[in-house]
């Protein structure tokens, strides 16, 4: 199993190891909540005066199953729009306390009926259409939130508006601009360009705060309006300009427990006096459990020092060397300080070995820009090294990919960790089913949002190809399809995505049933094939592609003949004859075209339209053919076979004579070899029974007894029981006393019986 090789480690985090023991089932209450968000009209019906979705009459929901409705819709690709909050509108049947929205399409009207639940906890990023309207529906409805982030692209901090010099007046009488009083957390990311007094007048009322993250912003000024915040003890300023003229402010928030000063951006970490900086702050902030210097050069040049015989490499940090840090963020530092012996922390984010690298990622899952180099790490290590703790790092990925499906670097990292993620561990994988969807709908989920970029797709169908195809990814087929198709279609030609996107939709193809064949046909596959065959004919390009593409047509067409009656619409006959014309010689291409229009000609109300000289002539002509040994020859005879158990009536063409075209047929059956292998795949024997019965013309049941007889003979294991269960033994037996019957076809007929008969006996003995 999976978690075999994931091991919990003393210095990881348990909770970074989510994946251990997943081999459980999916819940009922999972399958339930994920069908309603794709099916909302399960419990809603549309309100056609509010222009959005309503819970249905009767029906209330607490707030455990109303924040899992929201939560699992903003964990797809469905958007969270007007049309889905409406559904909230009724305080009085649904409640919720909670609301974490990323990537939504929430405007200000849907954030105020979300906010007259009374909410206690508000998180909102990259809600790009929200205005400035919406913080005085905060301040209006929030008296009882205690926990707010706006993170990025979520622009109610207009510069027009809090940019200004001076503020409008009313700010400054206000004293305030959320009127929060109970706000525990706050968390405003990516606010450039704004009045330097506004974080004076957002911070300065809201004293109960415990935790304050203000990545990415900018004009925080000297930070001595933070020093009525005495409960603070989690300090978040990453990537924030400008940090070094706020450390005294910073060093009397003294109740201080995680402080985080890192940078992404080599020219913002940069202090004159790291080592003394370093110092002051770990010596004034006596209660510090975590703290993150990440991409600065605060950790100094590395020469170690002694304090009470304890050694430490860092010289910011000697006073901490009999008290470590539970957290230290090294990543990037400058003279590689995560690379030192003796460094007081338990766990290190940085990137001198694996540990260092995980810790790395899970802290920085949030920070797009670090991301990027954490899983770039990652994936160099899974090219490189074996991996002790795969567990973790596969949840890692995951999850980074997840939460920023949008980010590029981080969906081509990740799709190329899980290749080597999912090729690593092989039949292990295979147990655990809950695993392997995850892994499957995030790189699909990748793949549509990234359809265009021939890196991804490559990464997302390498790693695909390393599954069990169909079985693995039936679950979300419809999807997986429409992907594939894409690659074909919409990338460059002559790729290596449209290359591998193809062989993928023919192992689709192949290995499915009549329902889904259909539903590959409704998507457009049939289309799409014919499309690649005439570009290939303009080119004069016989490829694999163009074999494939003949191949996946032959697969989808199999006893479906809604797919064959589209291949005839797409003028697929027209190309078949083209193809011949032009690359008479490629016994892979004779053979899947000819496979192909075997599947038409078993559909009785279709074969009409291959009774043309043209095309018999062609039939006729491959008889002859000894292109792949003897599977283009043998798919003509079928092809011929069907056309003539109409009956003579239905050949109204002059040339070539039915006469003569059932002899050639006769005559080339003659010549096969009974013990030849076959290239060919039959899930049912039920065409070729049906020819059994044509007694009014003994040369369809020539061929068909044929096969049955090399088949049974070649593969007794796959095709003895097909025929027994089919009902061929009794229909083998009437053609056997038919009086009619020539004796070639009765003795082929008996090898069929006495080859069913042997199988059965050693099954017995």
């Amino acid at each position: 199993m999976l978690q075999n090789k994931c091991r919990h480690s003393s210095i990881l985090p348990n909770e970074i190891c989510s994946f251990c023991n997943t081999t459980t089932p999916e819940t009922l209450l999972d399958i339930c909540f994920d069908y309603i968000n794709k099916h909302p009209k399960t419990i809603c019906n549309p309100d056609f005066c509010m222009k959005g979705l309503q819970l249905m009459e009767g029906l209330s929901l607490p707030v455990e199953i109303c924040e899992r409705l929201l939560n699992v819709r903003n964990n797809s690709l469905t958007p969270v729009d007007s049309n889905f909050i409406n559904i909230f509108r009724n305080t009085d049947c649904t409640r919720l306390k909670r609301v974490k929205l990323r990537q939504s399409e929430l405007l200000d009207e849907d954030l105020e009926i979300l906010l007259k639940h009374n909410l206690c906890e508000l998180d909102l990023s990259l809600c790009s259409n929200l205005t400035s309207d919406c913080i005085q529906y905060i301040t209006d409805n929030c008296s009882n939130l205690l926990s707010l982030s706006i993170g990025e692209d979520t622009d109610i901090f207009p510069v027009r508006i809090f940019g200004k010099f001076p503020l409008d007046r009313e700010l400054y009488n206000k004293q305030y601009i959320f009127h929060t009083p109970n706000l525990r957390r706050l968390t405003i990311r990516s606010l450039h360009l704004l009045n330097p007094d506004f974080f004076m007048i957002l911070l300065y009322p809201l004293t109960n705060l415990t935790h304050l993250d203000l990545s990415n912003c900018h004009d925080l000024n000297d930070f001595s309006y933070t020093q009525q915040l005495v409960n603070l003890n989690s300090l978040i300023l990453y990537n924030v300009h400008g940090i070094e003229p706020m450390i005294p402010a910073i060093c009397k928030l003294t109740n201080l427990k995680h402080l985080d000063i890192s940078q992404s951006r080599d020219d913002q970490g940069k202090y004159e006096q790291g080592d003394k900086i370093l110092k002051t702050i770990v010596e004034s902030l006596h209660k510090l459990i975590s703290l993150d210097i990440s991409g600065t050069n605060l950790a100094g040049r590395g020469v170690a020092e002694t304090l009470n015989e304890s050694v430490c490499d860092i010289p910011g940090l000697t006073s901490r060397a009999n008290n470590p840090f539970q957290y230290l963020g090294l990543y990037e530092t400058s003279h590689d300080a995560c690379l030192r012996h003796d460094i007081p922390a338990k766990l290190v984010a940085g990137n001198a070995n694996e540990e260092q690298i995980l810790v790395a990622a899970l802290a920085y899952l949030d920070r797009t820009d670090m991301l990027q180099k954490v899983m770039n790490e990652l994936f160099h290590l899974f090219r490189l090294e074996n991996i002790e703790y795969l567990g973790q790092a596969l949840n890692i990925v995951l999850e980074a990919m997840s939460r920023h499906l949008y980010e590029r670097h981080i969906q081509i990292s990740g799709s190329a960790t899980l290749f080597y993620i999912v090729k690593g561990t092989g039949p292990e994988l295979h147990d655990d089913v809950k695993v392997k969807r995850k892994i499957i709908t995030t790189l699909l989920n990748g793949m549509s949002i990234h359809k265009n970029d021939d890196t991804m797709m490559r990464n997302g169908c390498l790693t695909l190809c390393q599954f069990r195809i169909p079985q693995d990814v039936l679950f979300d087929y419809e999807r997986l399809v429409k992907i594939l198709l894409y690659s074909v279609h919409g990338m460059a030609q002559l790729s290596f995505v449209q290359r591998i996107g193809i062989y993928l939709l023919n192992s689709l193809a192949c290995q499915v049933d009549g329902h889904q064949k259909v539903k590959l046909g409704e998507l457009g596959a049939i289309n799409k094939m014919i499309w690649l065959i005439k570009e290939r004919l303009e080119r004069g390009l016989c490829d694999d592609v163009l074999e494939v593409a003949w191949s996946t047509m032959w697969n989808v067409t199999d006893e479906t003949p809604l797919n064959c009656r589209k291949f005839l619409e797409q003028k697929g006959m027209e190309h078949f004859l083209q193809c011949l014309e032009k690359f008479p010689d490629k016994e892979e291409l004779l053979r899947n075209m000819m496979g192909l229009l075997g599947n038409v000609a078993e559909v009785r109300e279709l074969r009409r339209y291959l009774i043309t000289p043209e095309y018999l002539t062609v039939f006729s002509g491959l008889l002859d053919s000894r292109s792949d040994g003897i599977e283009v020859s043998y798919n003509a005879a079928g092809v011929i076979s069907h056309i003539a158990s109409d009956g003579p009536e239905v050949w109204n063409v002059q040339e070539p004579s039915r006469p003569f075209v059932l002899n050639k047929m006769v005559s080339a059956i003659e010549r096969w070899d009974l013990n030849s292998l076959r290239n060919i795949n039959y899930r049912s024997f039920e065409p070729i029974l049906c020819l059994v019965q044509v007694f009014h013309t003994p040369e369809c049941q020539h061929w068909a007894v044929w096969a049955l007889a090399n088949l049974t003979k070649v593969y007794p294991d796959k095709y003895c029981t097909l025929v027994e269960k089919e009902g061929g033994l009794k229909l083998l037996e009437k053609l056997v006393n038919h009086p009619d019957v020539p004796n070639t076809v009765k003795d082929l007929a008996i090898i069929v019986t006495k080859n069913c008969g042997k199988f059965q006996a050693s099954l017995e003995g």
